[in-house]
This record gives C-alpha cells, sequence and structure tokens, in this order.
C-alpha cells in the first residue's frame, strides 16, 4: 500500500484512499485523460452553501497543490484546499451505488446527496 504523498506548503492536505486512487485510474484509461489530474473544486452553491466539483485537468495552476497516491494525482487550488483541508477523497460501491465520497471535516452539514456542504461560521 502506498503512502499518501501530498505536496506539502504549511501542514494542509487531502488524502486519497487506495479505493479512489483506483476508481480514478479506471476512468482516466477509460477517457484517455493519461496525463491528467482529476481537480477537487469547491464553489459556492448546492442545497447546503458549497459544492464539490470534480472533473478530469491536465493543467495545473500556480496555486493549484497537488496530493498523490500510487500513480494518480488529485489537484485541488489554494481557496478549496481551504475547505477541504484534511478530507479523505474515497470510492465507495454499495447497494445504492458507486460514488466518490469526500469525508471532510470541516463540513458542519451536508445535503442527502453528499454533494454540497455547510461550514460553522
Amino acid at each position: 500500500m502506498s503512502e499518501v504523498m501530498p505536496e506539502v506548503r504549511g501542514e494542509r492536505a487531502v488524502s486519497i484512499t487506495d479505493s479512489a486512487a483506483r476508481r480514478i485510474a479506471t476512468l482516466k484509461a477509460q477517457e484517455a485523460a493519461g496525463g491528467a489530474f482529476l481537480r477537487i473544486a469547491v464553489s459556492g452553491g448546492g442545497c447546503s452553501g458549497f459544492q464539490y466539483g470534480l472533473s478530469f485537468d491536465d493543467q495545473r495552476n500556480p496555486d493549484d497543490f497537488v496530493f498523490a497516491r500510487d500513480d494518480v494525482a488529485v489537484i485541488v487550488d489554494d481557496t478549496s484546499l481551504d475547505l477541504l483541508n484534511g478530507s479523505e477523497i474515497d470510492f465507495v460501491e454499495d447497494l445504492m451505488g458507486a460514488s466518490f465520497q469526500i469525508r471532510n471535516p470541516n463540513a458542519a452539514s451536508s445535503c442527502g446527496c453528499g454533494n454540497s456542504f455547510s461550514i460553522a461560521v
């Protein structure tokens, strides 16, 4: 099992589970996105105030942080990392379906779908 190896600037980090790394690698292969990163961004909106966005991106910006596991890299911009710091990115398959799940310790509450969250003020 490979260790999560974040590009550290300060102490902020996001971890990636083995399951998430395998699923990201599979999706990259299916979409022929070999050199792409999985970008995780937080934006205003959703039913709880903030929402997660996941997409493949082959561009890395100066304010991006890179977090890797095995041969998979996830990038998060500086502003989103403030809201995602300490989060774990997982991929879960159960009777309800399969999806990426973000276990965010900064979220005070989240909606039923798990795609949006609020923070304590």
